[in-house]
């Protein structure tokens, strides 16, 4: 049941509409003045009907008095004028006087819809916001939770940000997140991929050229570090930046000017600038394949972006995710992840980050026969035998805090099957073998070795 107030200063209309909607379950409430109605608190009610002209003054004064609260304008004058008036002062819609009842009770229901669904929209968005503090990034793991202290630190900020992670790891959705919570969110945000331009017309995508400055430039063109002023500029695969276009963008960054091909003057431009890359820039700079002064400006703030595989129990909270999106988009029902398929998902080293795994699970949902993902529908390679528990990873990963008492709770201690996994398997595996099997750094496996009293094997020569 909803609660609508209706403004109308003839009786016999305003009764009218009373008894029509109060047949439908509504609680209804009476004005008959626009002073009347001014004196009632708004948000008291779910919908407001009123009449266009009234004493005292026009109903669309109740538009702004309203807020959120959508006012339904009623109107003898059934002229375009006056709709596209009270539609453009906010009205959610108009209806002509004399009103038919059917096209009455559709118009309330249809409003009454959409402010319920905004509503519930705004309590999911709060809740995702509470669980997901960066929009459109999944992820409860520490080093996830950690990265998203870091966005909302730096994001308020127009400070230059360097992201690093491997490919596929979601280093645009980071750089989204910067800008969508920065205060040039309304501003465009731009984004480049450095690597998918070709060489001889990077420099005229980026900062635009004269007519007539090469061969093929027709026209003036406005380059793309242009197009972003006021907002954000994203380049990704920063490290596929020529040495000549990485001069300009320095002076980007350094005099927040540009120079457009062709052109003998330069223009102010305010741009906040958001790059990313896979590759290692320091070294890179060593071996002077990229500019050491320019790598300086870029890592004013760097953010590295863990790979899937070191995000621990996020994997599984990712695929579930990701199968609910795309049952809805192929019209699926409700599919469900086997426990054979998360451990083949927890065991995989999803060499492609996120998007392998969002490419493994849309295959699944098309190769499914029932509603079941199985780790044959996701093709990737999964050795039962082989399977290292992920409360096992997890722990040979933390540093060393238990005691030996709590370790050795349960049939199997996580020492024990340390153990057992590598004299095992060390015949036929080098450390680095052993090492991804188990879920840890070559490190982190030299160390247990040594506290274990677990030598490594030399290798035998062949006489």
């Amino acid at each position: 049941m909803s609660r609508i107030l209706v403004v109308e200063d003839e009786k016999i209309i305003r009764q009218a509409v009373k008894r029509l909607l109060e047949r439908q379950g509504h609680e209804i409430f009476e004005a008959d003045s626009l002073h009347v109605a001014k004196e009632l608190t708004f948000s008291d009610y779910d919908m407001i009907i009123s009449d266009l002209r009234l004493p005292g003054g026009n109903g669309t004064e109740l538009i702004e008095l309203a807020g959120e609260v959508p006012v339904l304008i009623m109107t003898s004058y059934a002229s375009l004028r006056s709709a596209v008036d009270a539609m453009k002062l906010g009205a959610v819609d108009y209806i002509a006087k004399p009103f038919d009842h059917e096209e009455m009770l559709l118009t309330v229901e249809r409003i009454l819809k959409q402010r319920n669904l905004s509503r519930t929209n705004e309590v999911l968005q709060h809740e995702i916001e509470k669980e997901y503090p960066v929009t459109g990034i999944i992820g409860s793991s520490q080093l996830m939770q950690n990265l998203f202290t870091k966005i909302s630190k730096v994001a308020p900020t127009d400070a230059t940000v360097l992201i690093q992670g491997e490919s596929g790891t979601g280093k645009e959705l980071v750089a989204r997140a910067l800008h969508t919570q920065s205060r040039r969110k309304d501003a465009p945000m731009i984004s480049v991929n450095c690597a998918a331009i070709p060489e001889s017309l990077i420099e005229s995508e980026l900062f635009g050229h004269e007519k007539g400055a090469f061969t093929g430039a027709a026209t003036l063109r406005l380059g793309l570090v242009e197009a972003a002023d006021g907002g954000t500029l994203f380049l990704d695969e920063i490290g596929e930046l020529p040495l000549e276009a990485q001069a300009r963008l320095l002076r980007v960054l350094q005099e927040g000017e540009i120079r457009r091909v062709g052109s003998v003057q330069s223009r102010k431009v305010d741009v906040r600038l958001i790059a990313a890359t896979h590759r290692n820039l320091k070294e890179l700079a060593s071996k002077a394949e990229f500019r050491e002064d320019l790598y300086y400006r870029l890592n004013v703030l760097e953010l590295h972006l863990p790979p899937l595989r070191a995000r621990g129990k996020d994997v599984i909270e990712l695929a579930e995710f990701m199968l609910l999106r795309s049952c809805e988009k192929m019209n699926r029902s409700i599919m469900l992840l086997t426990d054979a398929s998360r451990q083949a998902i927890l065991q995989y080293q999803w060499p492609g980050n996120v998007r392998e795994l969002e490419n493994a699970i849309e295959r699944a949902v098309i190769l499914a026969d029932g509603n079941d993902i199985t780790p044959e529908n996701m093709a990737i390679d999964f050795s039962p035998d082989q399977y290292v528990p992920q409360t096992l990873k997890e722990n040979l990963l933390e540093p060393e805090t238990t005691s030996s008492n709590e370790a050795n709770q349960g049939d199997l201690s996580l020492d024990d099957y340390f153990m057992h996994f590598v004299l095992e398997n060390e015949d036929g595996m080098n450390e680095t073998d052993l090492a991804r099997k188990l879920g840890v750094s070559r490190k982190c496996l030299w160390e247990r070795r040594q506290r274990l009293g677990i030598p490594r094997k030399k290798a035998t020569k062949s006489s």
